[in-house]
Protein backbone atom coordinates (compact mmCIF):
# COMPACT_ATOMS: atom_id res chain seq x y z
CA UNK A 1 0.00 0.00 0.00
CA UNK A 2 2.99 2.29 0.51
CA UNK A 3 3.72 2.28 -3.24
CA UNK A 4 0.13 3.36 -3.92
CA UNK A 5 0.50 6.27 -1.48
CA UNK A 6 3.73 7.37 -3.16
CA UNK A 7 2.08 7.19 -6.58
CA UNK A 8 -0.83 9.33 -5.37
CA UNK A 9 1.56 11.89 -3.90
CA UNK A 10 3.50 12.05 -7.17
CA UNK A 11 0.30 12.59 -9.15
CA UNK A 12 -0.85 15.35 -6.80
CA UNK A 13 2.55 17.02 -7.14
CA UNK A 14 2.30 16.77 -10.94
CA UNK A 15 -1.16 18.33 -10.83
CA UNK A 16 0.22 21.25 -8.82
CA UNK A 17 3.13 21.55 -11.27
CA UNK A 18 0.63 21.67 -14.14
CA UNK A 19 -1.32 24.40 -12.40
CA UNK A 20 1.89 26.36 -11.95
CA UNK A 21 3.08 25.86 -15.53
CA UNK A 22 -0.25 26.95 -17.05
CA UNK A 23 -0.97 29.84 -14.70
CA UNK A 24 -1.00 33.48 -15.83
CA UNK A 25 2.28 34.85 -14.46
CA UNK A 26 4.36 32.12 -16.08
CA UNK A 27 2.42 32.21 -19.36
CA UNK A 28 2.89 35.97 -19.52
CA UNK A 29 6.66 35.48 -19.58
CA UNK A 30 6.38 33.55 -22.83
CA UNK A 31 3.86 35.86 -24.50
CA UNK A 32 6.43 37.64 -26.67
CA UNK A 33 6.39 38.37 -30.40
CA UNK A 34 9.23 35.93 -31.13
CA UNK A 35 9.25 32.51 -32.78
CA UNK A 36 11.02 29.22 -32.16
CA UNK A 37 11.47 27.28 -35.40
CA UNK A 38 8.62 29.31 -36.89
CA UNK A 39 6.25 28.65 -33.98
CA UNK A 40 5.29 31.45 -31.59
CA UNK A 41 7.13 31.13 -28.26
CA UNK A 42 3.91 30.89 -26.25
CA UNK A 43 2.62 27.97 -28.33
CA UNK A 44 5.99 26.21 -28.15
CA UNK A 45 6.03 26.63 -24.37
CA UNK A 46 2.49 25.30 -23.95
CA UNK A 47 3.23 22.26 -26.11
CA UNK A 48 6.55 21.56 -24.34
CA UNK A 49 5.01 21.91 -20.87
CA UNK A 50 2.12 19.66 -21.88
CA UNK A 51 4.50 17.02 -23.27
CA UNK A 52 6.64 17.25 -20.12
CA UNK A 53 3.63 16.68 -17.88
CA UNK A 54 2.50 13.68 -19.93
CA UNK A 55 5.98 12.16 -19.75
CA UNK A 56 6.23 12.72 -16.01
CA UNK A 57 2.78 11.21 -15.47
CA UNK A 58 3.79 8.15 -17.46
CA UNK A 59 6.81 7.75 -15.21
CA UNK A 60 4.73 8.31 -12.08
CA UNK A 61 2.13 5.66 -12.84
CA UNK A 62 4.45 3.03 -14.35
CA UNK A 63 4.19 -0.14 -12.30
CA UNK A 64 7.34 -1.56 -10.79
CA UNK A 65 7.18 -5.25 -10.41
Amino acid sequence: MDDQDNREQRLVALCLLGLLLFNYPLLALFNVPETVLGVPVLYAYIFAAWALLIGLMALAVRSRG
